[in-house]
């Protein structure tokens, strides 16, 4: 995503935040309202810093998240093995019981997210 379109991205995310202004969000995390202006129009690439302030003022998103979406973090970063799970010796050398403990969690993992997402959808209604 360019400059411009994560601008356009942050701005929404503030905005679902509960922030009606730019320095609303400025008065509440400390960073100045003019570069938060600057984000927003596309003009300025935000500092990882003032990410990480700024993602813990944001609903929905990380720091992580909004690193990958300005482009800090890459998608090719996936591919490295110090990366991804061949780190942890890679699913070869996985034992039994270490493969069934990892599906229970992802089971466990999933019927978190279908709750939380039913709740929503609940709470949406009301």
């Amino acid at each position: 995503m360019n400059l411009k379109e994560f601008g356009v991205y942050f701005a929404k995310l503030r905005e679902e935040s509960g922030y009606r202004s730019q320095r609303e969000l400025a008065d509440v995390s400390g960073v100045s309202h003019s570069t938060i202006n600057r984000i927003e129009s596309g003009a300025h690439k935000v500092s990882p810093d003032n990410l990480k302030i700024l993602a813990s003022h944001l609903k929905g998103v990380d720091y992580y998240d909004l690193m990958r979406a300005v482009g800090y973090i890459g998608s090719d970063l996936l591919k490295k093995p110090e990366y991804n799970l061949s780190f942890f010796g890679g699913p070869e050398n996985y034992t039994e019981d270490e493969i069934e403990e990892m599906e229970a969690a992802l089971e466990r993992y999933r019927a978190m997210k279908r709750r939380a997402a039913e709740q929503a959808e609940k709470d949406q209604k009301k």
